[in-house]
């Protein structure tokens, strides 16, 4: 695999945007290595709903779209970003059992640090802001074929 692979999406800030964003960060670890069937590449699933979901309801129509960036340095850290043009920053807002929304941002840092990954969140040159993760990259082991040996 190469030292370095870039891709990047940008989508328009709508409801629809957030199942456009899960298949295409699916799909392009999938190019790069990671089945899609992978107990991984659910839990990226989650997050990049979770990233997408806030980037089109919490921007209350301020950011009319958000682009996805996916990064892999050297086969060992994955980076995913999602930047909006809002520019307020997520908070972690107390969320109560009978909540509907309010737990994103937890939900997407305990994922995050449950795979030995780190959560950032920056601004932007243009006002707005990058949320996104750092993983260690882990592509399961081709399994062996039926009837072939293993090595040792």
């Amino acid at each position: 695999m190469a030292d370095h692979l870039e891709a990047s999406v940008t989508l328009p800030s709508d409801p629809a945007s957030v199942s456009a964003a899960r298949s295409y960060v699916v799909g392009t670890l999938a190019e790069w290595g990671l089945p899609s069937d992978t107990d991984v590449a659910d839990t990226v699933r989650l997050i990049v709903s979770e990233l997408a979901t806030n980037a089109v309801q919490h921007t209350f129509g301020q950011s009319p779209t958000f682009t996805v960036d996916l990064a892999l340095h050297h086969d060992e850290h994955l980076r995913i970003g999602v930047t909006d043009s809002h520019p307020r920053f997520p908070k972690r807002l107390p969320a109560a059992v009978q909540q509907d929304n309010g737990r994103g941002m937890v939900i997407i840092r305990c994922l995050t640090a449950e795979c030995g990954g780190r959560l950032r969140v920056r601004p932007t040159r243009e006002g707005g802001k990058t949320v996104s993760i750092e993983l260690p990259w882990a592509v399961p082991a081709a399994p062996v074929p039926a009837g072939r040996p293993q090595e040792p």
